[in-house]
């Protein structure tokens, strides 16, 4: 084989070496800002739960120790906002399916 097509074999190597470095290093940057971002919600969240409560409010217990009246009236709030988020996201659909029928009228 002559020389020139092994320095042709050698130069593409090296570039496709440079470029998979390159790609590397551009995916790690942008992997360390997401990380980053991650890092600081959970480090806000840790604080808020260390955070020291108010005077005036009750500490809330943990569900178990509760009665279990206390337990279905938190399940019972929750299922209503539930349902009221579906409710919300139901009657989003029906106005863009409305809007969507009379869009090429």
């Amino acid at each position: 084989m002559p020389w020139w097509i092994w320095l042709i074999l050698a130069l593409f190597m090296l570039a496709m070496l440079v470029v998979g470095v390159v790609y590397a290093a551009v995916h790690a940057v942008r992997a360390s800002k997401v990380i980053g971002a991650v890092a600081a919600d959970v480090n806000a969240r840790i604080e808020e739960i260390n955070a020291p409560q108010d005077e005036g409010s009750a500490p809330r217990r943990v569900i178990f120790t509760e009665p279990l009246a206390v337990a279905a009236d938190r399940y019972t709030d929750a299922h209503v906002g539930v349902i009221e988020r579906k409710e919300r996201r139901r009657e989003r659909h029906a106005a863009i399916w409305q809007r969507w029928a009379q869009f090429n009228d």
